[in-house]
């Protein structure tokens, strides 16, 4: 009888801390409902054969012109500035080597995106370009700088008017705006991260939770069925999926989710 007692309150302690690591805010910001329902235009809406690539002042334009909420990246430059850009390194969308962080901004100006003319923005720029028409959903992109980002992206942003959500795969940037900007609705990035670190893993699995008790969940739209994140939307995570290709993918992300990040076709 006493071992049997021991064993379910051993029990009950492990699900009492499980919960404790993946449950979600205990609030539902009301941002979160304008949200819902709502396309986002990963990167903006870009188009490189309309010389429009991703993250670049035209494909802001382009979203705003057809009222789709906005997703962005943000990095900081090793002088200090904010600037909207997606890869860590520069390779792929400027086709030279060498790290974002490691540039300054007056470096990265003089670089041009996907073979166009557009140039890499900085996050005032793209504020500029957006002015509160559409909102934003901001992705900070950490390198090892959490804070300095974090720290760096609210100056700008706690002088912007218009609607803005935070999200990022680190933990430690919805962490940062739970301490510092509870109003802000932050959200945790993830995936299955299958067959990677165990770190990542536990990523996936919602298990750093208990750091930042994200508002929204964004999830990649294949791992829908992923057991842990149809728990902590149960448990109140609003629910985001990331990245749709095709009306098909639209049509399967509807049943699991409520606001639909998208790309190279445009949702109905």
């Amino acid at each position: 009888m006493q071992i049997a007692f021991v064993i379910i309150a051993v029990a009950i302690a492990i699900l009492l801390l499980f919960l404790f690591l993946i449950f979600p805010a205990p609030r539902r910001h009301p941002a979160r409902e304008v949200l819902n329902g709502r396309f986002i235009a990963h990167r903006g809406l870009h188009n490189i054969n309309k010389k429009i690539p991703e993250n670049s002042i035209a494909a802001f334009f382009a979203a705003v012109e057809q009222g789709y909420i906005i997703e962005n990246d943000i990095h900081l430059t090793s002088d200090g500035e904010v600037v909207v850009f997606h890869d860590d390194t520069l390779k792929r969308m400027c086709g030279v080597d060498g790290k974002i962080e490691d540039k300054t901004l007056s470096e990265l100006k003089k670089l041009r995106l996907g073979n166009t003319d557009e140039n890499i923005p900085t996050l005032d720029e793209c504020l500029e370009v957006v002015n509160g028409r559409v909102p934003l959903l901001i992705e900070f992109k950490v390198c090892g700088n959490s804070r300095a980002l974090c720290e760096a992206a609210d100056r700008i942003l706690s002088k912007y008017k218009g609607e803005y959500f935070i999200q990022s795969f680190f933990p430690q940037v919805p962490m940062w705006y739970r301490k510092h900007r509870k109003d802000i609705c932050r959200g945790q990035l993830a995936t299955t991260f299958k067959g990677e670190a165990v770190y990542k893993r536990m990523l996936g699995c919602m298990l750093f939770n208990f750091l930042s008790r994200p508002d929204f969940v964004a999830y990649e739209h294949t791992y829908a069925s992923h057991p842990m994140r149809r728990l902590v939307t149960k448990l109140g995570a609003f629910p985001v999926c990331w990245t749709l290709k095709n009306q098909k993918e639209l049509k399967e992300g509807r049943k699991s989710f409520s606001t639909y990040i998208f790309e190279n076709f445009r949702p109905h």
